[in-house]
């Protein structure tokens, strides 16, 4: 149960496809970053992660982890349009993507959590009355006899459209008021 014959196959199936869109992924001209990055992550990365919970062990032999590293090595090339001289690990932050030993890593433990839980990953959940990890701001309005707790929980985030906010206001547990703010570009140029 060494794996070999599998990890053989996945190396040969993707390192021919990779050379047969190396024909059209030159360095100067042909397929953009977008285009390589949208092929390995429908083509290639599913021949890799094909089975992974089953042999993410043969991860921990040197010359099977190299084989696999390999063929995300040669994508990565296509999709930086680097030289090959470049190392595997600068060729991942380039592009944006995840190492594959880490992939193949974070798909076992996927398919556990799945597994183990009955499919309840991604699933609504009721709102609990548990701190919220972002930041908090707590103030007591009223007299000690008619005490209430008002909670302000705030959040951002970035997207190709902007930088907003997102403003919760809770009193005694029960949702009162949400806003949502967006900054202007025009304050950052």
């Amino acid at each position: 149960m060494t794996f070999r014959e599998h990890v053989n196959h996945v190396e040969e199936k993707c390192t021919k496809l990779i050379f047969t869109l190396s024909k059209s992924a030159k360095t100067t001209r042909g397929l953009k970053h977008a285009a390589l990055k949208t092929i390995y992550a429908g083509g290639i990365l599913p021949l890799i992660l094909y089975g992974a919970p089953v042999w993410k062990g043969v991860m921990d032999i040197a010359c099977y982890k190299a084989k696999i590293i390999r063929v995300q090595r040669l994508i990565n090339i296509k999709i930086a349009k680097a030289y090959t001289t470049v190392s595997n690990e600068a060729l991942c932050v380039i592009t944006g993507l995840i190492p594959i030993h880490i992939k193949i890593e974070e798909t076992a433990k996927y398919y556990e959590i799945v597994k183990g839980q009955g499919n309840q990953i991604d699933q609504e959940m009721e709102i609990k009355h548990w701190a919220h990890p972002a930041h908090v701001v707590e103030i007591t309005d009223g007299q000690e006899e008619n005490k209430h707790n008002i909670r302000v929980y705030t959040d951002d985030n970035k997207s190709e459209h902007g930088v907003g906010s997102g403003i919760a206001t809770f009193t005694d547990s029960k949702l009162i008021d949400t806003k949502k703010i967006q900054i202007k570009r025009a304050l950052f140029e």
